[in-house]
């Protein structure tokens, strides 16, 4: 059977970083040259200009987003608002690492299945899933969609909960609340970030951070990330070792310049393949045409994922599935393998993510459309 010889790359991050090479190149001189590379002025500076992106308060750079999630948990523990064995309320329909910051904590997650339409948490079944023992609603605004904010906060707002959003994919996503636009990392309590190379704003490596505007917070996250020390070699908790260094922050804060500018191109892309793909064994992504989404990815649902993703391929075109298998079905999970959630079981054996990168050529987005259309 013929396949192009030439395939339309699923993300090409050389091309990405290629377009700030210069301005990387001098940061890495300056990083280099500086000879202080452990949270010195790089970190300092991206923190301040990604808090003040967000419209947080307070940013605090960390090792990777799982340490970032893990580190807000454990800090809420420090301060004494849960406890072991509180309950925390997560989108089953996520990336394993939400589960594992719940569960490095001696918390309890508590599967929530997501709405069918944005494949988000289902703000709508919170209430139910809500008991004496919750203290935490953790949405996951996956794919670059936000999750329905508005409602979720009403949620926590009347239970008295805290909401820590897991921002891994959202960067830049804008969420219309009541009060005002918010983005996405600056309307919970505290928000976890990812900066794994991938992501719309991606570092040269792994790197995280939270961003809160509870000054009591940040100040423990900081502690708990440097070996539980505030001054050096005095330490008043038992903390970890989970620092942004200064590399990746000075690299970062390159490429937060181009953040907005890549977004609208994602954006732009993802509007040309809603108008395009035109075929009913296709489920198209939800998009509500706002600035809640920065499609970190572009995820369609298919019945035979396998047949489609080998057309795909033989017509030129990389895929790959966000995600295989659930959480709750993972051999490291084994406690939640009895769950039964089917929306969750349904989109992970459907689900498949077509290319998505800021810099495809026209050529590339209309290979990409007449391959899923010839399907």
């Amino acid at each position: 059977m013929w396949v192009k010889n030439k395939m339309v790359q699923f993300l090409n991050l050389k091309r990405i970083n290629e377009k700030s090479k210069t301005e990387l190149q001098a940061a890495f001189t300056d990083v280099l040259d500086g000879g202080w590379y452990i949270r010195g002025k790089n970190c300092d500076e991206f923190e301040k200009k990604f808090a003040e992106y967000t419209g947080s308060h307070f940013c605090v750079g960390v090792a990777n987003g799982l340490d970032a999630l893990t580190l807000v948990l454990r800090a809420w523990k420090e301060m004494g608002k849960i406890v072991d064995g509180d309950e925390v309320i997560v989108p089953a329909n996520t990336y394993i690492a939400s589960i594992l910051s719940i569960l490095e904590n001696n918390l309890i997650p508590v599967f929530v299945e997501p709405s069918a339409k944005t494949f988000n948490l289902d703000a709508d079944l919170l209430e139910k899933n809500i008991t004496p023992k919750t203290k935490v609603i953790l949405p996951v605004h996956l794919y670059g969609q936000a999750s329905d904010m508005t409602k979720i906060m009403q949620v926590a707002d009347k239970h008295g909960l805290l909401v820590l959003e897991d921002s891994a994919q959202s960067h830049g996503a804008m969420v219309n609340m009541i009060d005002r636009s918010k983005m996405t990392g600056a309307i919970g309590h505290a928000s976890g970030f990812s900066f794994y190379p991938g992501k719309n704003l991606g570092a040269l490596g792994d790197a995280g951070a939270v961003t809160t505007n509870d000054p009591v917070l940040a100040a423990k996250v900081k502690t708990l990330s440097n070996y539980g020390s505030d001054k050096k070699y005095y330490n008043s908790m038992r903390g970890v070792n989970s620092r942004l260094d200064e590399l990746q922050a000075a690299l970062l804060t390159v490429k937060l310049n181009r953040l907005n500018e890549e977004n609208a191109e994602r954006v732009k892309i993802a509007r040309t393949y809603l108008s395009g793909i035109k075929n009913p064994k296709i489920a198209l992504p939800f998009f509500a045409g706002t600035r809640d989404h920065v499609f970190h990815l572009f995820v369609l649902r298919v019945k035979n994922r396998d047949e489609f993703m080998r057309h795909l391929t033989e017509q030129g075109v990389a895929t790959l599935i966000h995600y295989p298998i659930p959480p709750h079905k993972q051999k490291a999970l084994a406690q939640f393998n009895h769950l039964n959630l089917p929306i969750t079981e349904a989109i992970h054996q459907e689900c498949i993510s077509i290319p998505m990168d800021p810099y495809m050529t026209a050529d590339d987005i209309q290979t990409v459309i007449k391959a899923c259309n010839s399907y």
